[in-house]
């Protein structure tokens, strides 16, 4: 049994590994993003049948929807021309929702392209280019696969061999359970504490995407300075998941001559 699990693991981490684009970090997704789409599905419905969405008429709620197209674009745009990358939009519905929320700054996007914006968040961002900021980095999460990459981790090191095979066979209850932990879907967030590393990389990713659609990628050092600020003594949602300090701006000022590479204006 122990010699069948090992070849499980060596399988697995040789067929389960795959490269982030642009940055082209290895990383191990041994979930079928397929099944994590059609969770994320139900989990996102069923959080807008408890959350009020801002109706589609409000101009903030055509702001978010407008952002997160030009952003989409991109992001099919550039996927489409590097057909290795191809599959990871395969099968993605995107929607785009602003959801009436005054007191939560947040935002974040699950697999299959299923975003919300909450209204706290547009005093924040302040403009159409600053939101690119914040959608270009929740949708690069998922594009990065980043929460497919710790459930992976997770099964690896909580689940164990028999458990694991189990697992990846079909939509079990440890895949359920694990995909609640990652994404917290029970908690008040519903979103997903990435590791620092994770968010330095849809930091990257999301700076090339915004560049591509038209955003002038500088506007994430006035965003991100902003959001140091206000970090002082504040409680606010998505600093709890997107922690904001000097480091991450430097990262992101050197990152910023490669993104600028995409930049096209808008006419």
């Amino acid at each position: 049994m122990q010699t069948k699990l090992k070849y499980l693991f060596l399988l697995l981490l040789i067929f389960g590994c795959t490269r982030v684009p642009i940055t082209g970090r290895r990383q191990m997704n041994l979930l079928p993003e397929s099944d994590l789409m059609k969770m994320s599905l139900t989990q996102y419905n069923d959080f807008l049948a408890k959350n009020q969405k801002v109706p589609a008429t409000d101009a903030n709620a055509q702001l978010v929807e407008k952002v997160g197209n030009n952003i989409k674009n991109a992001v099919e745009k550039f996927m489409n021309a590097n057909k290795k990358y191809k599959s990871r939009i395969a099968g993605y519905n995107w929607q785009f929702n602003l959801v009436k929320d005054d007191k939560t700054v947040n935002a974040w996007c699950m697999p299959g392209g299923k975003v919300v914006v909450y209204s706290g968040l547009l005093p924040v961002t302040e403009n159409e280019t600053a939101l690119a900021v914040v959608l270009g980095h929740e949708i690069s999460h998922a594009i990065a696969r980043h929460g497919n990459e710790r459930m992976s981790q997770g099964m690896m090191v909580k689940a164990g061999g028999a458990v694991l095979s189990v697992a990846l066979s079909t939509q079990s209850g440890a895949t359920q359970s694990l995909f609640n932990q990652s994404y917290g879907v029970t908690s008040e967030l519903g979103v997903l504490a990435y590791s620092r590393k994770h968010e330095s990389e849809a930091d990257k990713l999301g700076l090339v995407f915004m560049a591509m659609a038209g955003y002038d990628p500088h506007e994430a050092i006035a965003f991100w300075e902003r959001m140091e600020k206000a970090s002082k003594g504040s409680s606010m949602a998505i600093l709890s998941t997107h922690p904001s300090d000097a480091k991450r701006i430097e990262d992101i000022k050197k990152f910023l001559p490669k993104a600028m590479k995409y930049y096209q204006p808008k006419q």
